[in-house]
């Protein structure tokens, strides 16, 4: 008797959730851990670290790093060919499913390193992207690996260093949305964008639940703005001192 290839089972045991990411991490046979995404149809699995299907492209942790490699020894400046362009979106693709897992997880440090990943893997292929219309397909999604990057990183902040961190950590993510609406001349609009309204309710529930004011570093933003700077060297020596006292 041939013997069963299929995963009928395993399916079965696990439900798959229309409009929610269901995943979780296993154990493998060898001993490693890797993350698995429930779909529709069956299942993905992905590893922890490096490149998601565990490839090392031309020998380096991921495609990004070989294009690096390559860009270092070009004399001239790369431009990537359709090949290394499909490679690159493969990359891409890989991140996002592990990136949605870690959220749906609460592996907030992971979904950062993943995020980070993905943003500096968009500045390099819009710095040697072949044509204009390739460029704008990838910048069209970086609002959103933004917003996940700033959820994540607001939520790690919060569970290891306190609400007062998280909120500043909105507070940078919220500025590097400005720039990019400025970026691109749309500084009009950057008020009424969702993932922007999202972001600053999640900055306020957690200023709410945690009775939590005006944080040092936005005192310091006040205060620099209101150009008082003997109250501002204050703020940034208390601010100094705190960070001292967590070290």
């Amino acid at each position: 008797m041939a013997k069963r290839q299929d995963i009928d089972a395993l399916l079965k045991s696990w439900k798959y959730e229309p409009g929610e990411v269901v995943a979780r991490v296993v154990g493998a046979a060898d001993g490693r851990q890797v993350v698995q995404m429930r779909i529709e149809m069956g299942l993905l699995q992905m590893e922890v670290d490096n490149r998601p299907d565990g490839t090392r492209p031309h020998n380096c942790a991921t495609y990004f790093d070989y294009l690096k490699q390559r860009a270092a020894l070009e004399e001239d400046h790369l431009v990537l060919s359709p090949e290394q362009c499909m490679e690159a979106d493969r990359e891409f693709t890989q991140f996002y499913h592990r990136r949605m897992c870690w959220l749906a997880l609460r592996e907030f440090d992971k979904a950062v390193r993943d995020a980070d990943h993905t943003l500096a893997f968009m500045d390099f292929v819009r710095e040697h992207s072949p044509e204009e219309e390739w460029t704008m397909v990838h910048e069209q999604y970086r609002p959103f690996v933004l917003f996940h990057r700033a959820q994540a990183g607001a939520l790690s902040k919060l569970e290891s260093s306190g609400p007062d961190a998280a909120i500043t950590e909105l507070n940078h993510s919220l500025d590097r949305f400005r720039d990019l609406f400025e970026e691109f001349d749309m500084s009009e609009r950057y008020d009424d964008d969702e993932l922007v309204t999202r972001l600053r309710g999640l900055k306020e529930a957690i200023r709410d639940h945690y009775k939590v004011g005006r944080t040092l570093t936005e005192q310091l933003s006040d205060a620099v703005a209101a150009e008082d700077y003997e109250l501002a060297a204050q703020l940034r020596d208390e601010m100094a001192r705190q960070e001292a006292a967590r070290n």
